[in-house]
């Protein structure tokens, strides 16, 4: 009898120290509404261009991309174009070569600028692209020219070449300083640091130029999926604006992943920063460091 109890009660224990169930991640609305996937695979396959805002470092958001792209395709099949921040405007003849069949991947890796975590999370997507014929654009400026706007302002690109400026959005760059996206960078010092007023507009012509790609390489009936920061477009700011500026009325759906401790709810200061949010313990293992 006295074993039966001591079972008992380490069962008991068991049960009340630890969850049923360890999701590694749940669906919400942006209301805070649990989802399921399905049914957010319906809606966002319906609009003109999807963003799935991921935080960099986490393997839930990309494999969740992975899958979203492939549950798209499956409804749109060659209506489907993909995009990336991780991929530089000048990269985008490499990119094409690459999903064409052209040359092998080692090839590819060699000459195009990869992100270190390129080959575990980014790599499956282009390779979809390839696999299925599908178009993958470079939406993002070239970082030499981010980096002049950071130290000198939108003035800067004035003096670039003409080959230089096919590589970027089309100047001048609109910018709104209001916008929460930039106010936060300034008022949050770049992540510590002491900036300037051209900080936040080096993150705007980033977000420009995405969005003139998007538009670049979206045609009637088409559906493109862009892979980004969150920062990028939370609360349909940064590229959306930007989208939104240049074509009223586009339709776009928003995916967000946010880290939180307890997953069970949305916290309020997630609550609306996406039409759906992917939410995931905040203990989750990191791709990268």
């Amino acid at each position: 009898m006295k074993s039966r109890a001591v079972v008992l009660s380490f069962s008991l224990l068991i049960l009340f120290a630890f969850k049923a169930d360890k999701p590694a991640y749940k669906l919400f609305t942006g209301e805070g509404k649990q989802v399921k996937y399905e049914k957010m695979i319906q809606d966002v396959a319906a609009a003109d261009v999807v963003f799935f805002g991921e935080l960099h470092d986490n393997p839930i958001a990309h494999w969740l991309e992975l899958e979203v792209t492939r549950s798209i395709h499956t409804i749109r099949g060659a209506d489907l174009v993909l995009g990336a921040e991780m991929f530089e405007s000048d990269n985008q003849l490499l990119i094409d070569e690459y999903t064409s069949s052209m040359y092998d991947a080692s090839k590819f890796e060699a000459e195009v600028k990869l992100w270190k975590n390129y080959k575990t999370d980014y790599k499956p997507l282009v390779d979809l692209a390839r696999e299925n014929k599908l178009k993958f654009v470079a939406t993002n400026i070239p970082r030499r020219y981010a980096s002049m706007v950071s130290k000198g302002g939108f003035e800067v690109l004035d003096s670039i070449s003409a080959e230089a400026k096919a590589l970027i959005a089309p100047l001048p760059i609109l910018y709104d300083p209001e916008l929460k996206c930039y106010k936060d960078m300034m008022e949050m010092g770049g992540m510590g640091g002491h900036v300037t007023e051209n900080f936040p507009k080096a993150q705007a012509v980033k977000d420009a130029t995405m969005a003139h790609f998007i538009l670049e390489n979206l045609s009637s009936g088409k559906v493109l999926i862009h892979y980004n920061g969150s920062y990028h477009s939370k609360n349909h700011e940064g590229i959306i604006w930007y989208l939104n500026q240049a074509r009223p009325g586009i339709s776009i759906k928003t995916i967000e992943q946010v880290s939180q401790d307890t997953i069970d709810r949305v916290e309020v200061g997630n609550l609306e920063v996406a039409d759906y949010i992917i939410v995931v313990p905040a203990s989750m293992t990191k791709t990268y460091r």
